[in-house]
């Protein structure tokens, strides 16, 4: 679809010329065709829907122009949608329309008379009408932001003018307090909820109601209504999840975690019961097994009965459980700064006590070409310059202390393979593991030359906010996602001798450098997707955190805190390098912290994104 409605209205229009056009030398497949170009542009340009019945008129109703199969075209199934409403067949128009919503929410697909019509609602079945509303509101969230709000105002006022007409069906009250609800309309959805009860008491009455009540804020209402639902129906255990969910919602957790160990109870493995289970004893104490377990549970149960939300919701915004951490040092700051002021750092100088990390000074002498660097005092030890361990893989040269790229650049499909796949956050590692299997079918010396020759950031909103606010992220973003598509290399090797493990654990060990930080998230996410290998990366982990802990004590390690997250964020790690990491972060628990984020702001708009 295009975007922007200057471009949908011109294209509309061309379609609708080639219509007419088709349809004047009478071509009627094609002008049916065109006419559902048109159509799914701008549904509600009054051109296109005589168009539509100039068609109709000259093919016996158009039908069988618009047949419907697995892979129709929107736009033809909304145009017959509206030829079956001209043939006296509205509920099964309605249908389609309501399909059509269920594709592409946020067009107006039923923005017709037809619809909004008081005499449709008249002249069709309450409980078709009621099916129909649940159909939409199956496929929206809840509630529908605001700005898509407007497209289901014809569905409401469907909704309105059935109650109308049939007051007291239970179904239909539900269902359009349903909708009522996902559009913002709290009270609206009280009142028929209320209503539908009133009329039939119902397992799924009371739980609209009690969904309606909670997004009125009467959260006790909402509480007491789920639990005549309970009553009505003891075996729904969908029931106890929603109602943990609400008390955890309001901080009575104790109770919440009641309602999941009784649905458990009855079924261990309710999809449902599990996930919000996990969710809450995370929030109770924030132990990362309890997050490893549901990443488990769901690579173990690919069939549960919808997707689920809570490991999502957990990591986000958590340092790399869903999103790499800003780069740490006087170094990054200074780039940041530079940034900020716009002015390519001319005139400013960072004062360093040891070589920065090779990433940040690529980073900067790219995006702030002014900025000074200086390194003063006596050289400290060990030198940063040099691998941790005996290294096969150099990624960086030096020549007077500037560092250069040592591997040659990677291929232009390398490059747009990372630049479409390439983000600072992701829902969770599972998640990032999964999406990252687009870079499988580069080989190794292509995702090594990326973490040394980054892509600039892309001409789209994501790139232009990133080089607006802070280069390093989309450079680490890239060695992230690198490193990711290293884990997807030769899968089918055993991993202990693995090319995968062994490429990895060279840059683990190599020059101290953001390549460090990406790397070891690539094999803490092997650890995440794969349990038999959790126990190598935990040891790996405590080695590589132990490594960073003793050399910070005799000069600065600027991915030393976010060596500390990452470890925080490894399944199965030792209570001793827990302890470690969260000292080095100068917290007093291990629980997986917050970062201490300079760029907090800026998250946040990506997550909008």
């Amino acid at each position: 679809m295009p975007e922007g409605t200057d471009d949908a209205a011109l294209s509309a229009t061309e379609e609708l010329a080639l219509a007419r056009l088709a349809l004047d030398e009478g071509d009627l497949h094609h002008a049916a065709g065109h006419l559902a170009g048109a159509m799914a542009r701008a549904p509600t340009l009054p051109e296109v829907h005589e168009t539509l019945a100039r068609l109709a008129a000259v093919s016996d109703g158009g039908l069988d122009l618009f047949p419907i199969n697995h892979h129709t075209f929107v736009g033809a199934v909304v145009a017959r949608a509206h030829l079956l409403a001209t043939a006296g067949r509205p509920a099964e128009g309605l249908e389609l329309l309501a399909a059509a919503t269920a594709y592409a929410p946020g067009a107006p697909w039923a923005e017709v008379p037809w619809v909004t019509a008081p005499e449709l609602a008249e002249r069709l079945d309450p409980e078709h009408i009621a099916r129909v509303l649940m159909q939409v509101c199956a496929a929206l969230p809840d509630p529908v932001p605001r700005l898509g709000r407007a497209a289901l105002t014809p569905y409401l006022t469907l909704a309105r003018n059935a109650v109308t007409v049939h007051p007291e069906h239970s179904l239909l009250l539900g269902a359009a307090s349903a909708l009522a609800r996902r559009v913002g309309e709290a009270a609206l959805a009280v009142r028929w909820a209320t209503r539908g009860v009133r009329a039939q008491q119902s397992k799924m009455g009371e739980v609209w109601l009690g969904y309606a009540y909670r997004s009125a804020g009467r959260t006790r209402d909402g509480l007491a209504a789920l639990g005549r639902a309970v009553e009505l129906d003891p075996d729904d255990l969908a029931i106890y999840a929603d109602i943990a969910g609400t008390l955890a919602d309001i901080g009575r957790l104790d109770e919440a975690l009641e309602w999941t160990e009784r649905a458990l109870a009855r079924d261990p493995s309710f999809d449902c019961a599990v996930h919000t289970a996990h969710r809450l004893r995370h929030l109770r104490d924030g132990d990362l097994a309890h997050l490893v377990a549901l990443a488990d549970f769901v690579r173990d149960h690919p069939d549960d009965t919808h997707e689920h939300g809570d490991l999502a919701q957990c990591c986000r915004a958590r340092p790399w459980l869903g999103q790499l951490t800003p780069a740490d040092g006087p170094l990054a700051d200074a780039v940041r700064r530079a940034v900020a002021d716009d002015d390519n750092g001319l005139g400013g100088v960072v004062h360093l006590t040891a070589p920065a990390p090779p990433s940040a000074v690529r980073t900067a002498t790219s995006t702030a070409p002014g900025l000074r660097i200086d390194v003063v005092g006596s050289a400290l030890e060990p030198d940063p310059r040099e691998p941790r361990r005996a290294s096969a893989q150099q990624l960086w040269r030096y020549a007077d202390d500037v560092p250069t790229p040592a591997l040659p650049t990677p291929s232009a499909t390398a490059v747009d393979r990372i630049g479409q796949i390439a983000h600072p956050a992701w829902p969770h590692p599972p998640a990032a593991y999964d999406a990252a299997v687009s870079l499988a079918g580069l080989d190794v010396a292509d995702l090594l030359g990326l973490l040394v020759h980054p892509p600039a950031p892309p001409a789209n909103a994501v790139g232009r906010l990133l080089a607006a606010h802070d280069p390093s992220v989309w450079v680490r973003g890239v060695q992230v996602w690198a490193c990711l598509g290293l884990l997807h290399h030769s899968t089918d090797e055993p991993w202990e001798g693995s090319t995968r493990r062994r490429v990895l654990l060279d840059l683990i060990w190599g020059v101290e450098d953001w390549v460090t930080e990406a790397a070891l998230f690539a094999l803490v996410t092997a650890a995440w997707v794969d349990p038999s290998v959790r126990a190598d990366v935990a040891r790996v982990v405590a080695e590589r955190l132990a490594d960073a802990a003793a050399v910070a004590r005799t000069r600065p390690v600027p991915i030393a805190g976010s060596l500390a997250h990452l470890a925080l964020a490894a399944p199965e790690l030792d209570p001793a390098t827990a302890a470690l990491a969260t000292d080095l972060l100068g917290t007093r628990s291990a629980r997986v912290p917050r970062p201490r984020n300079p760029l907090r702001r800026l998250w946040q708009r990506l997550r909008r994104r």
